[in-house]
């Protein structure tokens, strides 16, 4: 945002960190080096939105695994908007030569997201109102802010519409503690009959909080201590531990559109689920192979050097529960998730575990570990 010519001031450290942001009300530079996403797709299919109708030549660039993640998935509606946009065969690096865009109607083939974002970006932008359809419901964070900042955004049934030329307000904006991240204590919850977790101030987004069902029906009790809204979304405490026995005998199943709302918390669900009373069965998973690694490959590879029972499907996993686990070596493949996915699964296990690559963890929760020791009875 920088490069862009945006003036950014941070105040204070940790949670209390507070960032002002100076905008350039629909104005960006030319970047004088390329604009590096680092791991992050998020970043670079919804800068690629953000950036298309500018008139200067932007240049995003990311990290070997960045470049392995598929970006086609932008480069379509960006283009029938009229947007120029360069891929090295479907991948970064991409360039992108900022024109004037016009309005389209997009159904996406895929639920994203993040390409939802993009598109949403562009049409804000573009001349007409863009619309954009989605079989299955994906997060709708994009929508709230862009709401809070003042723009008009309409749904119907399937389909979500922006008319281009909105002015956006600057406002004051709390960002809630991510539910995401908060997965891998949920699920550590899971693992001992005594255990007991409050977690304040977390993001209760319910295009979300189908994590909290998921957790419920792999044998955990939720209880909600307090919700409140914010610029649309819901901010809650959430108070979870074991619950005491299983209304069920059959593996829970995971599929269709409730895989696309988990769809970041499946590592961890997996990693954990041959401790669980049924086990879990995990289908239309296929992203997951296109994400940082191929995380349905690398968790059965995993799972199964810790000694468990695991069938690969090509769209995800079937795990059967009530399996006993021992440590081993874990190979992360530098995988953010993966390596704290599997940093829960070696809270049960018998024997030491050691998580090639652990350091990864920092790309999206740089005190995961701090915060893991703490919570960790000995």
């Amino acid at each position: 945002m920088s490069s862009l010519g945006a003036t950014i001031v941070r105040q204070g450290s940790g949670p209390a960190t507070a960032v002002e942001v100076t905008g350039v009300a629909g104005a960006f530079c030319q970047p004088v080096a390329p604009l590096d996403c680092g791991n992050s797709g998020s970043t670079m299919r919804m800068l690629a939105g953000l950036v298309a109708p500018h008139p200067h030549t932007f240049t995003l660039i990311g990290d070997h695994s960045l470049t392995f993640r598929p970006m086609e998935r932008i480069r379509i509606p960006l283009s029938h908007m009229g947007a120029q946009l360069d891929l090295i065969d479907g991948h970064a690096p991409m360039t992108i030569r900022g024109r004037p865009l016009h309005a389209i109607d997009f159904a996406t083939p895929i639920p994203s997201a993040q390409v939802k974002t993009c598109v949403l970006f562009a049409g804000l932008q573009a001349e007409g109102t863009t619309s954009l359809a989605e079989s299955i419901r994906t997060r709708d964070h994009t929508e709230h802010a862009l709401r809070a900042f003042g723009a008009t955004l309409t749904r119907n049934g399937e389909k979500l519409s922006i008319a281009g030329g909105q002015k956006l307000k600057a406002i004051e904006a709390t960002v809630p503690g991510d539910i995401s991240s908060a997965a891998f204590f949920l699920c550590a919850a899971l693992l001992f009959p005594d255990s007991n977790l409050v977690l304040d101030s977390i993001g209760m987004n319910p295009t979300r909080a189908a994590l909290l069902d998921v957790i419920v029906a792999l044998g955990g009790r939720i209880k909600m201590l307090n919700v409140e809204e914010r610029h649309g979304e819901l901010i809650g405490s959430i108070q979870v531990n074991r619950a005491p026995s299983s209304p069920t005998t059959k593996p829970f199943t995971i599929s269709g559109a409730l895989t696309a709302q988990v769809i970041d918390e499946l590592p961890v669900l997996a990693a954990i689920a041959p401790y669980t009373r049924n086990g879990l069965i995990l289908r239309d998973a296929q992203e997951l192979r296109v994400k940082e690694s191929d995380r349905i490959a690398l968790v059965a590879r995993n799972l199964r050097a810790m000694g468990a029972e695991v069938a690969e499907l090509p769209d995800g996993l079937e795990i059967p529960g009530g399996q006993t686990l021992h440590g081993a070596s874990i190979d992360s493949a530098a995988d953010h998730r993966i390596a704290m996915a599997f940093s829960i699964a070696a809270l049960r296990a018998e024997g030491d575990t050691e998580i090639q690559a652990a350091e990864a963890a920092a790309i999206s929760f740089p005190e995961f570990f701090t915060a893991l020791d703490s919570l960790a009875k000995r």
